[in-house]
């Protein structure tokens, strides 16, 4: 599981390195991500802008982790591509998460600078 982590201002950055997030490796993926959430908080930026296809266990992967977070943490997307977009749409997930349109925006944004 390819996750590079970045500490940002209020948590961490993790940008998935896969292009897929499928059922082949969500298990992965959300331990991954319960691992990063344990040491890192309250923010988790999660920056999905290399994962090209998702599919129903990769968002509800996403989702386990969004439930799963301690009071005061937050789980927030960035660098969706149009596919990825698209499965958060459908699915109305969009309203429950809150989205940016760049992860480099969303940092910025996050640590209280101009982008």
């Amino acid at each position: 599981m390819n996750i590079t982590i970045e500490e940002i201002e209020g948590g961490v950055r993790a940008r998935v390195g896969e292009t897929r997030l499928d059922a082949a490796i969500s298990i992965r993926f959300k331990d991954r991500l319960r691992e990063i959430m344990s040491r890192h908080g309250p923010c988790l930026l999660l920056d999905l802008s290399m994962v090209t296809f998702m599919d129903s266990s990769g968002l509800g992967a996403i989702l386990a982790i969004r439930r799963a977070l301690p009071p005061g943490h937050r789980i927030e997307l960035a660098g969706l591509t149009p596919n990825v977009d698209r499965v958060f749409r459908l699915t109305r997930m969009d309203l429950v998460f809150t989205i940016h349109g760049g992860a480099t925006d969303a940092v910025a944004q996050a640590e209280g600078t101009p982008s």
